[in-house]
């Protein structure tokens, strides 16, 4: 019988999981220079928690069922409702802004395709209780140099940055209504994935609710704008318009007096397609475009008032570990699988066993990943294991050389051997690693 596994979940083999260990250590590294704090939360959690925050059609993505609690229950799909829950149990007591990111795995059911699986890890980082747009800049810089750690460069992956309350003042003063600018956005948002033609005919098609031919046109040239300088033209001619671009022109200044401009592409089409984003929102792609997004957010001020019951201004984004773990893989940068062990100890007889158990644990105990063969062997063939596990270095242990209190160091890479004091053969053997 062939038991495999479920679809669009993966099993990690040594080499995979050693390119995940690596991504979640550079998340890591980042998050904390940054003083973010790791916390987590529950894989299974009340199916309500995710049908308030995006509405009932969501369940169509869960995998949930009904527990022997008789409890309607699901699989996380994300992590911003558990965010706010254990935020607001804890708003009066957590000093601001709060630093928090997590490493969780994530479940959707939902159509396979690439750089989307029906489960991910995915890196969640949130600044709770800054309204300001330095909070909006420090998170798009926290990843920025997410990647950078893991060494993409501005040639390989552009952040894309726009500003609800700018495209908010454009479109309005381009006749867009306010009850049309749901519509708006999720046209904008669609906008890499359809022509021109689809764009005009969603705009328009929407019965009553429908956008003029003229003012649909003004909507996606409006969209296509992508320098600063090109935004605040268009905006100096609306009222209040240079208000509504200041946070989006502080966060940009803030990212050039990082050093990270390199990375940032101004772009109005990003919109981002969920509805409860309020400032900035940016996404995240490598730069020609063959993959997904890799990572995306923006600022969510009202959100945590809405689950948690505790107004906070927030920003954060989520990166996921697929996409980024393809484009690594592309370009070359996912680490070599270091072999499993540093140093294979032989023993020539039986008689030996004791002493290279000792000497094998006292390796151990200095941090050396050691091995030595558990049945009796010959020397050939102990050594012919130890060049399997692409050992460093054996070590030799007989009769005579315990009678001289001594063991055989043998460099499997420079095919040299000699002899050493048994005392100081952790110490030697942690030299040759150096």
């Amino acid at each position: 019988m062939s038991h495999q596994s479920l679809p669009g979940f993966r099993e990690f083999f040594p080499d995979e999981l050693a390119a995940r260990t690596h991504l979640f250590e550079a998340w890591r590294r980042v998050a904390a220079r940054y003083g973010f704090e790791e916390y987590d939360g529950p894989p299974l959690e009340p199916q309500e928690l995710y049908t308030e925050k995006s509405g009932p059609e969501i369940v169509g993505q869960l995998y949930n069922f009904v527990d022997k609690g008789d409890r309607e229950v699901a699989l996380r799909p994300e992590m911003t409702p558990t965010l706010a829950r254990m935020v607001a149990s804890r708003a009066n007591g957590l000093r601001k802004p709060i630093r928090w990111f997590s490493i969780a795995q994530m479940f959707r059911y939902e159509r396979q395709q690439r750089g989307r699986l029906r489960e991910h890890y995915q890196l969640n980082c949130d600044l709770i209780g800054e309204a300001g747009p330095l909070g909006d800049a420090e998170v798009i810089a926290l990843l920025i140099d997410v990647v950078r750690e893991l060494g993409l460069g501005a040639d390989e992956v552009r952040v894309r940055v726009s500003d609800r309350r700018v495209l908010s003042a454009l479109l309005l003063s381009a006749g867009v209504t306010e009850a049309q600018l749901p519509l708006a956005y999720a046209t904008i948002d669609k906008q890499e994935r359809m022509d021109r033609t689809a764009l005009m005919a969603m705009l328009q098609g929407a019965g009553a609710g429908g956008i003029s031919a003229t003012v649909a046109g003004r909507v996606l040239d409006l969209s296509a704008l992508h320098r600063l300088d090109d935004v605040a033209a268009v905006l100096a001619k609306v009222s209040g318009g240079s208000a509504a671009l200041e946070p989006l022109r502080r966060t940009l200044g803030a990212l050039e007096a990082m050093g990270l401009n390199d990375f940032v592409d101004v772009d109005l089409s990003i919109v981002r397609g969920l509805a409860y984003y309020t400032g900035t929102v940016f996404e995240l792609f490598d730069a020609g475009r063959a993959l997904r997004a890799i990572a995306g957010g923006g600022r969510y001020d009202e959100l945590l008032g809405r689950l948690g019951g505790v107004e906070l201004p927030a920003v954060g984004f989520a990166m996921g570990d697929v996409v980024i773990g393809e484009l690594l893989k592309e370009r070359g940068l996912r680490p070599a699988l270091a072999p499993p062990i540093e140093v294979f100890i032989a023993g020539v007889t039986e008689d030996d066993l004791p002493h290279v158990l000792s000497l094998a644990h006292e390796c151990r105990d200095a941090g050396l990943r050691t091995e030595y063969a558990l049945t009796a062997q010959a020397v050939g063939k102990q050594l012919k294991l130890a060049d399997a596990r692409k050992a460093r270095v054996a070590v030799l242990i007989g009769p005579d050389d315990r009678d001289r209190n001594e063991v055989q160091l043998k460099d499997l890479t420079a095919k040299a051997q000699r002899a050493v004091s048994r005392t100081e053969a952790v110490a030697e053997l942690l030299a040759i690693r150096s």
